[in-house]
């Protein structure tokens, strides 16, 4: 046992404060690492879709993530199981949306969570969440546009207890493995949560053990004061006392309606700043519902201040940073049980935009540009031969919004996850990679330019599978700002260039797909920042040489002239210079398709 750092003392110094913050930041990695390298579904081994976290005696976060989805993920536990009857060795389970007052937004997603004791005193909680491969429902993968209501997204676990001083209810883990159509897969990675989460509760001990249990709940509480009146001292600098509106929209609900707008305003007075969503459209009859706990929006505000200031940990201290978020029941934002949610992706992509919109009307457009919903699609069916269902479920990456430094991200999945590697796919399953690449002119055009798409294009070799796919942005594309234009739509087609090509309408299910056919996506771009003619043109031409911008969109955007001489695209400075020269384009603060001065 490492005692080196124990004394009599019960505050934290400055020195004993930035270890324990390091402490913390390694054993969420080491357990993140573990829950990694341990699963066995595809979905959290490769795509990463999980996070690990700690939190003190009463639910608040010590350090989590910068995934702006969640809500407070240990108060459902509280509300069946009081902290006093609490055990070492006990662990505690959920998936359930609703009871969970959107702890978890989509019931694939799993926590898990189990009380940490030091000397007989509860000190926290360590916590592992991840999205689930399969768990029952209508469909393989638990997710589709067509679901009516969450009955049909799969089993729902309220806030149960799993283990009870370290033994397992196997009446519980039985029932949930009978409910999949891949219980090996399950039981796999229920065992890499459970080990993450175990792995998590020996280093937060450490933790107590080397510096003692006055000091390192000391540290927490400063390390939550440090975050919370840091993000307050920002956004207080940042936005000056008014009322902001911004207003953005989903195309669909993959069921005939649309789009559904979500509609916001930012109240900011001297001491307090206040965000209102109650005039958002209705909930929809199709699962683009997000049951949104008010500290999402909360912690949108607060890991964009924390760019600031890199130093500070993502934990309660963001949550408080906006004193309040107003939330209407029956709105798409706050939908009424037992409305659908399995594609909340979309709308919450949208939600974190309209944040964002919020922040440019309030600094006049000195914030990021609208980013584009991440893209996925399934493919299932059963087995000719054995009639065993198959499921294959793969991320298409996006463009990211520009923001007023520097261009968006160019083909990113959601923050730190990741698509399927082409060399897993093709060992896995009955498929070809056929294309991967950059999609050229899909980012917005302007002076930093938005994060571009890509094309991702596969060969089916399998058979006969039901393809369904999600994608936004067609109608209503990822705004730009300050005089950047709107990132470019996306599409899914099969078999294009063939007699036979079809598309795929954007968020659907149900197309056939039989061997030898070319499935190919392209997704769409973010939005981009500045005028498109302020951006250099020695910029533009290294976008064309890198694929992001064909020779045709530099000048029909950036008014730049291009020309492939020997198979090498060169500039033609001084005909860009005429034609910049010449009528520059009249913009407005928002482009979404046209020029705007406001959203809303």
């Amino acid at each position: 046992m490492d005692t080196r750092f124990r004394t009599t003392e019960k505050t934290c110094d400055p020195v004993k404060l930035e270890i324990i913050k390091g402490s913390l930041r390694a054993a969420q990695l080491e357990m993140e690492t573990l829950l990694e390298r341990t699963a066995v579904s595809p979905v959290i081994r490769e795509k990463k879709d999980f996070f690990a976290g700690y939190f003190d005696p009463i639910g608040q976060l010590i350090t989590g993530t910068n995934l702006p989805i969640f809500g407070h993920i240990i108060q459902p536990i509280f509300e069946h199981y009081p902290a006093a009857d609490m055990r070492e060795g006990d662990l505690y389970w959920y998936n359930d949306c609703y009871a969970s007052k959107g702890g978890v937004s989509h019931m694939p997603d799993q926590v898990f969570a189990s009380p940490v004791f030091f000397e007989g005193q509860l000190i926290g909680f360590s916590q592992t969440w991840a999205h689930f491969n399969d768990i029952g429902g209508a469909w393989p993968g638990s997710m589709s546009p067509t679901s009516t209501d969450i009955f049909q997204e799969g089993i729902m676990i309220p806030p149960v207890r799993l283990y009870r001083e370290g033994v397992m209810n196997e009446e519980i883990y039985r029932i949930f493995l009978r409910n999949g159509r891949f219980p090996e897969e399950m039981r796999g990675d229920i065992r890499a949560m459970i080990a993450a989460v175990r792995l998590g509760e020996k280093r937060f001990i450490e933790i107590f053990q080397r510096f003692g249990l006055e000091v390192a709940q000391d540290a927490f509480d400063r390390l939550n004061e440090q975050t919370r009146n840091g993000l307050i001292r920002q956004l207080r600098k940042t936005f000056k006392p008014g009322t902001y509106r911004f207003a953005d929209g989903i195309d669909s609900d993959g069921q005939g309606h649309g789009p559904f707008m979500i509609r916001m305003s930012l109240k900011v007075s001297e001491d307090r700043i206040e965000i209102d969503t109650s005039d958002t459209d209705d909930q929809a009859t199709g699962p683009v519902n997000f049951l949104m706990n008010p500290a999402v929006p909360k912690m949108v505000f607060g890991i964009y201040a924390m760019a600031q200031d890199p130093t500070l940990l993502i934990n309660e201290g963001a949550m408080h940073a906006v004193d309040e978020v107003k939330v209407r029941e029956g709105s798409l934002l706050q939908p009424r049980f037992p409305a659908p949610l399995n594609q909340r992706g979309l709308t919450l992509i949208r939600t974190v935009n309209v944040c964002a919109g919020l922040m440019n009307v309030a600094l006049q457009g000195q914030s990021v540009a609208a980013t584009a919903a991440y893209s996925i699609y399934f493919l299932r069916g059963h087995d000719a031969e054995t009639g065993q269902a198959f499921l294959i479920a793969d991320g298409v990456g996006v463009g990211h919004g520009a923001r007023p430094f520097a261009d968006g991200h160019n083909g990113v999945y959601y923050v730190a996850q990741e698509n399927n590697p082409a060399e897993f796919l093709e060992q896995m399953y009955p498929m070809r990679l056929r294309r991967y690449e950059m999609r050229a002119d899909s980012g917005g055009p302007g002076q930093f330019r938005g994060g571009v798409g890509v094309t991702r294009e596969v060969m089916w070799l399998g058979p006969e599978a039901i393809l369904a796919i999600r994608i936004d942005g067609i109608k209503n594309p990822p705004w730009g700002v300050n005089g950047g234009q709107c990132g470019r739509p996306g599409r899914c087609t099969i078999n294009a260039g063939r007699p036979d090509e079809r598309e795929v309408s954007p968020l659907s299910d149900g197309a056939r797909v039989r061997a030898g056919d070319l499935i190919r996506f392209q997704s769409c771009g973010g939005g981009g920042w500045g005028h498109p003619f302020d951006r250099e043109s020695e910029l533009v031409l290294a976008d064309a040489r890198g694929g992001y911008v064909s020779v045709e969109g530099a000048l029909a955007d950036y008014g730049v002239v291009l020309q492939v001489r020997d198979d090498e695209i060169v500039l033609d400075a001084q005909a860009t210079a005429n034609l910049r020269g010449g009528q520059r384009p009249e913009t407005k603060l928002f482009h979404n398709g046209q020029y705007v001065d406001a959203m809303q």
